[in-house]
């Protein structure tokens, strides 16, 4: 996405296009990419703007929030931030980190837990982790 749609995105979700908060969103959707707050941050510092880390995760709270980025939450210290909005699953390599998608066509359900009264399914989101495989003994 160019520079012009990102503050244009922003508008239309109702957000104020400041300087930061376009650099953090033009770093994660620029391209399909899965990053944490701190290479966000990273790579905004690296662009020698200044920039806290509290805007760079108030920014990234609120983007989610809005739905323009997705939080991928990989345990209970660690979320990724995904610029695909459409829907789809991940790959998560448990020695590297790095994610990888999946497209919904390649999962199937065959059964659904009932839920619970009154509630509505909003989304799925499957993770996958995955290790190289060890050698046999």
């Amino acid at each position: 996405m160019s520079r012009e749609s990102i503050v244009d995105e922003l508008q239309l979700h109702g957000l104020k296009p400041t300087g930061q908060r376009v650099r953090v969103a033009e770093i994660l959707m620029h391209a399909p990419t899965h990053m944490t707050a701190e290479q966000i941050l990273a790579a905004v510092r690296q662009g020698g703007e200044r920039v806290s880390k509290a805007t760079v995760y108030n920014t990234l709270k609120v983007l989610a929030q809005t739905g323009l980025i997705r939080q991928i939450h990989l345990d209970p210290e660690r979320s990724v931030y995904d610029s695909t909005r459409a829907p789809h699953h991940h790959f998560h390599d448990l020695e590297t980190g790095e994610l990888r998608d999946i497209h919904p066509d390649e999962i199937a359900f065959s059964r659904f837990p009932a839920l619970p009264a009154g509630m509505e399914a909003e989304a799925i989101e499957v993770v996958i982790r995955i290790r190289k495989k060890h050698a046999p003994r």
